[in-house]
């Protein structure tokens, strides 16, 4: 799989079990209640339907920036994670992985796309707005660390 997307000093490459502390690194930096280094091994080794992307320093190709990933079940792509470094937020690596995700999807014949995020979540929804996701819904207390809900986001990708 070439995601296919690349800048002077960004790729994107797929995920593998190396990337796994580092990427756990990044979601105890970005989320309250992180994924463990086990859920990950999991998602890469035993779950048929999960994808994961991860962006990388073309000039330090070791250190994972950031990363994201899906499942692809029939014909819908549901982003499980995404999440950047602190260092690097606002460099447009969330773009950059959003549509390495949508271009995966697409090639994997997804015809949909779904994601939650929190309601307070205001830099990531228009991010998801920009990519072309809309709002679809609420989870109420979707997420049990907080009892915060959450907005349900789609985008057509066929």
């Amino acid at each position: 799989m070439n995601p296919g997307l690349k800048s002077m000093e960004y790729t994107l490459r797929p995920m593998t079990i190396e990337d796994i502390p580092q990427i756990v690194a990044i979601e105890k930096k970005s989320f309250p209640t992180p994924w463990s280094s086990y859920a990950f091994s999991c998602e890469l080794c035993d779950n048929e339907f999960a994808h994961y992307l991860v962006v990388i320093s073309s000039s330090q190709p070791a250190t994972v920036l950031g990363y994201g990933g899906m499942w692809i079940i029939i014909d819908e792509a549901h982003i499980t994670n995404i999440a950047v470094a602190p260092a690097y937020r606002g460099k447009s690596l969330g773009k950059m992985l959003m549509s390495g995700l949508i271009k995966l999807a697409r090639e994997k014949k997804a015809r949909r796309m779904t994601l939650e995020v929190r309601v307070s979540n205001k830099i990531a929804q228009a991010l998801y707005a920009r990519m072309g996701f809309t709002p679809a819904g609420i989870r109420p207390g979707y997420y049990a660390d907080t009892n915060e809900d959450a907005l349900i986001m789609w985008k057509e990708i066929s």
